[in-house]
């Protein structure tokens, strides 16, 4: 049985494309910013922006550190804003669905640049001013200091809420965020973007009519 769901932000609610940020990057004259920073490995530079252990001015001074020329504050926030794509409107009205049934929980890995930067999105594409509300619970790494796939991030998340770790189903897109969420006793699984999007996983699984 489920009574909770516990959903990631990028790729499952919003379109992401990282290429495009690394695009960005090497069209400024970064060599090869695709071999720190990807969906299924990152530096350390990365996950430290994550849990809030850097500041935007910090990972913009590291950026420029690694680029070896003047690139602006403005530059390089449009380059890592770059992988943001939007919300499909069928993913909000899911949502709604979905939350009459189960109690509806955000869990992103994501950073202090990213999150002002895919609010605005989701209020000029989807006339929706406060994301949280759509959740009975959203957290951010940037903000509880914790990341998936650490166990603790996923009980802090749960322990909220009193959710039960075997009731709570979680859904991702990252295999690792999946692996760390059955590690930390819940029921997980991997949305293959490749193969279906979050409406057609719904369906199959039968979480709704």
């Amino acid at each position: 049985m489920i009574d909770t769901l516990l959903l990631d932000l990028g790729g499952v609610l919003i379109d992401v494309d990282y290429h495009r940020t690394a695009d960005a990057f090497n069209a400024l004259g970064f060599d090869g910013f695709e071999a720190i920073y990807s969906k299924a490995q990152q530096d350390h530079l990365f996950d430290g922006f994550e849990i809030g252990a850097l500041s935007p001015e910090e990972f913009r001074a590291r950026i420029r550190s690694l680029h070896g020329n003047g690139i602006t504050d403005a530059q390089v926030d449009h380059c890592w804003n770059a992988m943001l794509g939007r919300i499909p409107p069928e993913r909000i009205d899911l949502l709604k669905r979905l939350r009459t049934r189960y109690r509806l929980l955000l869990l992103s890995n994501t950073n202090a640049i990213h999150v002002p930067a895919f609010e605005r999105i989701v209020a000029d594409h989807n006339g929706i001013t406060d994301l949280k509300a759509l959740f009975d619970g959203a957290y951010y790494s940037c903000d509880i200091g914790l990341r998936k796939p650490e166990a603790e991030a996923f009980h802090h998340v749960l322990g909220r809420h009193g959710a039960e770790p075997a009731r709570t189903l979680f859904i991702d897109d990252s295999m690792q965020h999946v692996i760390g969420a059955r590690a930390a006793g819940l029921q997980a699984e991997h949305l293959d973007l490749y193969k279906e999007d979050l409406l057609q996983f719904v369906r199959r699984r039968g979480l709704m009519d």
